[in-house]
């Protein structure tokens, strides 16, 4: 596969119209449909389902369409970090953070870096631990912040001195809000929106002891804005 056949592709799933993605690519209609069915046979696949006006990905598309986000991304940065080699510092940091306090220290430590080396771009990723370490592993992401327990045996880590708190997020009208702290026989029998890192809840089923049975589990989700709307 070609990363330029891969653009192709990427750019048809997008506007789901081979016209306007021809138009857009700035080549024909008759060679971007040619090359999209040279990688379907490349790939032993069905990769659109076709229709007269409209043209929508197959499972197997959809598949392709997140690992080819994965590898065109990759090739971009790539070329950008070799293409910007100069005296001074220059170049993309793409950086995994959670929802953290940590994240107010690392905002300082960007803030410091970017006063000596200005033309240094960054990207910030969204996500849990989980999913940070798997695009570390991947070579999407160049450092991460994580949250214990995870496994970081094989990477170069240092701790930042924020001590991330557990907490309980509830509605001013709740009977929990008043507290200072919360027990887990606070909890027993309230509908609770849990993270979704299988670790973390583990470690907060022992947490919640001889109440672990009795606690509610109705959701889960991975970042904390939209379980707070919830």
């Amino acid at each position: 596969m070609e990363i330029r056949v891969l653009k192709y592709f990427l750019m048809t799933a997008r506007e789901e119209n081979i016209t306007k993605a021809a138009a857009l690519l700035h080549i024909t209609q008759p060679t971007l449909s040619r090359q999209l069915i040279q990688l379907e046979e490349e790939l032993g696949v069905k990769l659109f389902h076709r229709s007269k006006h409209r043209i929508i990905l197959t499972d197997d598309g959809m598949l392709l369409k997140r690992r080819a986000e994965e590898i065109v991304s990759l090739a971009d940065k790539t070329e950008r970090e070799f293409s910007q080699r100069e005296e001074n510092l220059v170049g993309e940091l793409v950086i995994g953070s959670g929802e953290l306090q940590s994240s107010q220290f690392l905002s300082l430590l960007l803030a410091s870096f970017h006063k000596k080396n200005p033309q240094v771009y960054y990207e910030i990723y969204s996500g849990n631990s989980d999913n940070i370490k798997e695009r570390i592993e991947r070579g999407i992401l160049d450092l991460g912040l994580l949250v214990e327990p995870v496994d970081i045996s094989r990477y170069e880590f240092v701790r930042l001195p924020v001590k991330e708190e557990w907490g309980v997020l509830v509605n001013e009208n709740s009977e929990l809000a008043g507290k200072e702290t919360v027990t887990s026989k606070d909890l027993v029998n309230t509908p609770l929106i849990m993270t979704k890192r299988e670790t973390l809840q583990k470690e907060l089923k022992n947490w919640f002891g001889i109440y672990s049975e009795q606690i509610e589990v109705v959701a889960n989700g991975n970042l904390l804005y939209n379980m707070a709307i919830m």
